[in-house]
C-alpha cells in the first residue's frame, strides 16, 4: 500500500488548510486512515483518525472542534480540513495506515503502532 500526503503549505494564525492522502488501493477489507504530526524537537504526535467504512472518528484533544477528518465514498482519499490554526499547529502532517476492527475502542487508533503504512508527510506553517 502507498499513501501519498499533500496540501501542506503556509498559513496564517486563524487560517483554514486542509492536507488530502491517497491511499492506493484497498489495503484491507476493513482499514483506519491516522493523521500524526511531528514538530521540530518534539515526538510525532496523533491527530486524528477515522475508520473508512464506517466514517468513525476520533480526535486529539487539541484540535477536537478545529480540525475535520474525513473520507470520500470509496476511501481512497482522506481529508484533514484545519481551521483556526493555530502557530502551535506547525509540524509535518503524517497520514497512516491500519487494519480496522470495531472490537476495539477509538482511543486504540491513536497509537502509532495500530497504523502498519505510513506517507512521507506534508509540512504545515503556522505563522502568528
Amino acid at each position: 500500500v502507498q499513501l501519498q500526503a499533500s496540501g501542506g503549505g503556509l498559513a496564517q494564525a486563524g487560517d483554514s488548510l486542509r492536507v488530502s492522502c491517497a491511499v492506493s488501493g484497498r489495503p484491507y477489507s476493513s482499514y483506519a486512515v491516522g493523521w500524526f504530526r511531528q514538530s521540530p524537537g518534539k515526538e510525532r504526535e496523533f491527530v486524528a483518525s477515522i475508520a473508512v467504512d464506517s466514517g468513525r472518528t476520533y480526535y486529539a484533544h487539541s484540535v477536537k472542534g478545529r480540525f475535520t477528518i474525513s473520507r470520500d465514498l470509496r476511501g481512497t482519499s482522506v481529508f484533514l480540513q484545519m481551521n483556526s490554526l493555530k502557530p502551535e499547529d506547525t509540524a509535518v502532517y503524517y497520514c497512516a495506515v491500519g487494519p480496522f476492527t470495531s472490537d476495539y475502542r477509538s482511543t486504540y487508533y491513536s497509537f502509532e503502532g495500530a497504523y502498519d503504512s505510513w506517507g512521507q508527510g506534508t509540512l504545515v506553517t503556522v505563522s502568528s
